[in-house]
């Protein structure tokens, strides 16, 4: 929650600070962003399975972590694209770091009866610090007169705040110690040993990444629709106030109900969060556009995590996390330049009706072929 809350701050205002101040173009956001959340994804894959190979994740956390609030002072000290770039691309890897090994510990610290549950309160803590950084952003954007980078550096304490916490207070099950006949290996043969169904749930991962793209576009949409500078940042606090609420209540209905069938579901609000957006012509569509982007993303991230967890062996964790956010990191990069592109070359309204369109399909198939997902 509190990483969330100091990234979010930020991000919420960086697409501003690179197109407003820096002047660079929809293309060359939509590359940044998408470069930066591969680049965390194909972190993960070394991440997880070395976190696998060890036996231990929280040495693991506590570097990505560390490594993203390291990350937070460089933004706004940044005085060209390459400064951003750089800390952007820094503050990814320390994502990628962190995310397998913790998905990871989520699943071997959760009754596997409430994993959904579990995935469900995990993503609803990190969208309340998704909330809490917009709104943080908005109220000292007034107060610092629309300082981008002045406003940035309160950022700074929420990151080091989170290290703090994960040191001093999360504590790792105890496992017997590894030796060399016992630790899993490190090499590529270990992806045989994942069955299909956990290659059906990374497959509809990176489908639903492609129907979907960087939420700077939100912003850019926000500023694109009018809104006054100082609030831009609001479309993500409505957008990540919905995923919050939606979030636990979803993870525990994975728990219970057909994963296709909220796949579909998610997949709907995506269509029809996209548009909303590609249609506002006032705030009032544009946040409900937003609100309905969040709903898509508290139905879908959660259970994602759940099949992942429940499709993986249970000493290839981390592995399977971080193959998993490897592809649809891989897609989200994808989508990211072609939204860029589209946007620069037809406007708003074509990147979010294709993005509708690509979520549409995407539904269509996942209720083709369902996903038939084998519990542990």
């Amino acid at each position: 929650m509190f990483m969330d809350a100091s990234s979010e701050l930020v991000h919420s205002l960086l697409p501003l600070l690179m197109v407003g101040v820096l002047g660079a173009s929809m293309v060359t956001v939509g590359i940044v962003e998408g470069v930066a959340e591969a680049t965390a994804a194909i972190t993960k894959v070394f991440s997880g399975a070395l976190s696998d190979y060890l036996g231990r994740r929280k040495f693991i956390l506590v570097l990505g972590y560390g490594l993203a609030a390291l990350s937070k002072p460089v933004f706004p000290l940044a005085n060209s694209m390459s400064w951003v770039f750089l800390a952007h691309f820094t503050d990814r890897i320390g994502k990628g770091i962190r995310g397998a090994p913790r998905d990871a510990l989520v699943a071997e610290i959760a009754p596997t009866e409430l994993r959904g549950a579990a995935y469900g309160l995990r993503q609803s803590l990190d969208s309340v610090g998704s909330f809490i950084g917009p709104l943080l952003a908005i109220v000292l954007m007034a107060l610092f007169a629309s300082d981008v980078g002045a406003v940035m550096w309160v950022a700074v304490v929420p990151a080091f705040i989170a290290v703090a916490l994960l040191v001093v207070a999360v504590k790792e099950p105890t496992a017997p110690a590894r030796t060399a006949e016992t630790r899993a290996s490190l090499t590529l043969a270990d992806a045989k040993r994942l069955p299909l169904t956990y290659w059906l749930v990374v497959a509809a991962g990176a489908v639903f990444t492609l129907a979907r793209f960087s939420e700077a576009f939100l912003v850019l949409r926000a500023q694109d629709v009018g809104l006054a500078l100082g609030v831009v940042p609001a479309v993500l606090v409505v957008m990540n106030a919905a995923y919050a609420a939606v979030a636990l209540p979803a993870g525990a209905a994975a728990d219970r109900f057909d994963a296709s069938k909220l796949l579909i579901l998610g997949l709907v609000m995506l269509v029809a969060a996209d548009i909303a957006l590609a249609a506002a012509r006032s705030p009032l569509l544009l946040f409900a556009g937003a609100a309905l982007w969040g709903v898509h993303m508290g139905i879908t991230q959660g259970l994602l995590s759940k099949l992942v967890a429940d499709t993986s062996p249970a000493d290839l964790l981390g592995t399977g996390f971080g193959v998993f956010n490897l592809v649809s990191g891989v897609a989200l990069l994808l989508a990211s330049v072609i939204a860029g592109a589209l946007w620069s070359g037809f406007g708003a309204q074509a990147t979010f009706l294709a993005g509708a369109v690509f979520a549409a399909l995407a539904a269509l198939g996942v209720a083709a072929r369902p996903l038939f997902v084998q519990r542990r």
